[in-house]
């Protein structure tokens, strides 16, 4: 099962206390003040790991409290510290603090590691506050409360380029058909109900990541259908490639709710490189073809995308084209020349 979302609660340990001691020794005459302090309450980290690709296991447990740290002793003895506890997540998970949305942090990579919950300072024991005038004091304080607080984790898939179209546009299909992935395929709109990942081999010993994510309709901002739940799956992208069904009677009304969505989900989806692919050439009548591609290269140019190319996934016609388009995308995001 897949979950992108989840909030949990922390609560870091708590710090120990200091102890009041008095030195007490045969011989030992003045023996004077020896508390130790007390240990630092257990801290809250997140780690990424590229062996998870969900938030699941947030789903079952919800609270997560740290060990505190032990008192301190006699003979000016520290407290042993509250053993911390280590969260691991998928690569391209952010955190956030649910009270106010303050972004906490952003693991990208493998082994990328952030203190989340700080576990509290352990107390003083009376050893600390000797001093002239009170060389045996009775004082000590408490431990400090470790760090209580409600995060959001939000998923967000890494991939260089995104997948974006209609319900039923051909985005499973055509991930299918240019790389090994293997999402849901169907006839009837709305087939894809999570994001799907898959690696195109673009030759000299390159790859990139294409993310598909289910479809977007007309006033998916106000919370109709799926697709913009999930945008933030291509969030992290370099380009975009907006599907389009060459069977749609206006393939220009249907790419301006598409750019509609991407401004309103946010300015940097809209701000980035795209391309347009119409999509389902082998049901095209050849006398509509030409008009339809025109209609589209028109917008793209209009709107300042990179190509338009039309395919069809299932006969496999315009695919090498499209994987060069891929290619110069990907290179040119990269800061690389192209190799063609």
């Amino acid at each position: 099962m897949f979950l992108d979302i989840a909030t949990i609660k922390l609560v870091a340990g708590r710090g120990g206390d200091g102890c009041v001691s008095t030195r007490r020794e045969k011989f030992v005459a003045r023996g004077g003040p020896d508390g130790g302090n007390g240990g630092r309450g257990g801290s809250i980290w997140f780690e990424a790991s590229d062996e998870l690709s969900t938030l699941l296991d947030f789903r079952y447990k919800r609270n997560y409290k740290a060990p505190a740290g032990v008192a301190g002793g006699g003979r000016r003895k520290t407290g042993p510290d509250g053993e911390d506890i280590i969260l691991r997540v998928p690569c391209g998970t952010s955190i956030h603090c649910t009270d106010d949305n303050t972004p906490l942090g952003d693991l990208l990579e493998n082994g990328d590691k952030i203190l989340v919950a700080a576990g509290g300072k352990g107390g003083k024991g009376n050893w600390e506050f000797r001093n002239a005038r009170n060389q045996t004091p009775t004082k000590a304080t408490p431990g400090k409360a470790g760090q209580e607080l409600e995060i959001r984790l939000e998923l967000k898939l890494i991939a260089d380029i995104g997948l974006v179209g209609e319900p039923n546009a051909g985005k499973s299909t055509l991930l299918s058909v240019i790389t090994a992935a293997r999402p849901k395929v169907a006839e009837y709109p709305f087939t894809t109900l999570v994001p799907n990942l898959g690696i195109v081999d673009l030759g000299d010993f390159a790859s990139c990541t294409i993310a598909d994510i289910p479809g977007l309709i007309e006033g998916a901002a106000e919370g109709k259908g799926l697709g913009h739940e999930f945008l933030r799956h291509v969030e992290r992208t370099r380009a975009l490639l907006l599907l389009v069904d060459s069977t749609y009677e206006s393939p220009q009304r249907a790419l301006d709710v598409l750019r509609e969505e991407l401004k309103r989900h946010g300015k940097r989806l809209a701000e980035l490189p795209f391309a347009v692919i119409v999509t389902k050439q082998d049901v095209l009548p050849e006398d509509r073809s030409a008009e339809v591609m025109d209609q589209a290269r028109q917008w793209c140019q209009d709107h300042g995308g990179i190509e338009t190319l039309m395919i069809s996934s299932v006969a496999r016609l315009g695919i090498e084209p499209l994987r060069h388009l891929v290619k110069r995308m990907y290179n040119y995001e990269y800061g690389a020349e192209s190799q063609e």
